[in-house]
């Protein structure tokens, strides 16, 4: 989500490139207390901060307002089924003639959703963030089974729907010099991949 206080899911790139850029501007250098300047903050940084911020944001325009230490695993599918009317990937439905074509020849009236890719990496940032700001992980709600069961339907069904694989495929690996380490390599969110549109806030007192 562009949590730029508010959310930003879609990749621009979402509706079928696969892509991902962050909406976000450039971060600025922050002065610290003494007057030196500090780094910026990476890329995945801001975004997991702005993550943050848009989460806490809903929670409280949630109606009842909805504390975090009350948040669970259902609350979490509920916000992100909300970030899917700021998608901007098609995904067809089952009676549309374009079901499974990857590249569709004309427009059709199907709904715009938020991509798979987006929304996994945006529960892997919330849920660092969520450790981050004191959660317990045995409580986090983004690592709740009924998130990783959403996640997989909606895999399973975009990629059905849409005509496109998300299986990763296995890269070869190449030798290693004699005597060097086996450093794993980490792919996927660590660099802040599937980043999202910004989008608006939402209105104030809406229920979820």
């Amino acid at each position: 989500l562009s949590m730029d206080l508010v959310p930003q899911p879609d990749s621009p790139h979402s509706d079928g490139s696969g892509g991902a850029t962050s909406g976000a501007s450039s971060a600025v250098s922050s002065l610290s207390p003494g007057g030196a300047v500090s780094p910026s903050p990476s890329r995945y940084e801001s975004q997991k901060r702005r993550d943050w911020n848009t989460f806490g944001q809903y929670l409280r325009n949630h109606r009842p307002p909805l504390s975090l230490a009350r948040c669970s695993g259902a609350h979490v599918l509920e916000f992100l089924r909300y970030l899917d009317q700021f998608g901007k990937t098609k995904v067809h439905a089952a009676g549309c003639p374009f079901f499974g074509h990857p590249v569709p020849p004309a427009p059709c009236p199907c709904p715009l959703r938020q991509a798979w890719g987006s929304l996994d990496a945006l529960v892997g940032r919330l849920r660092a963030a969520y450790e981050e700001n004191g959660g317990r992980p045995e409580n986090n709600p983004f690592g709740a089974r009924a998130v990783r069961l959403y996640l997989r339907e909606v895999r399973e069904h975009q990629s059905r729907a849409r005509g496109v694989s998300y299986d990763k495929k296995k890269r070869r690996k190449p030798p290693h010099p004699p005597g060097s380490a086996d450093i794993p390599s980490h792919e996927g969110n660590s660099n802040g991949h599937h980043q999202y549109h910004q989008m608006p806030p939402p209105p104030p007192g809406a229920a979820a």
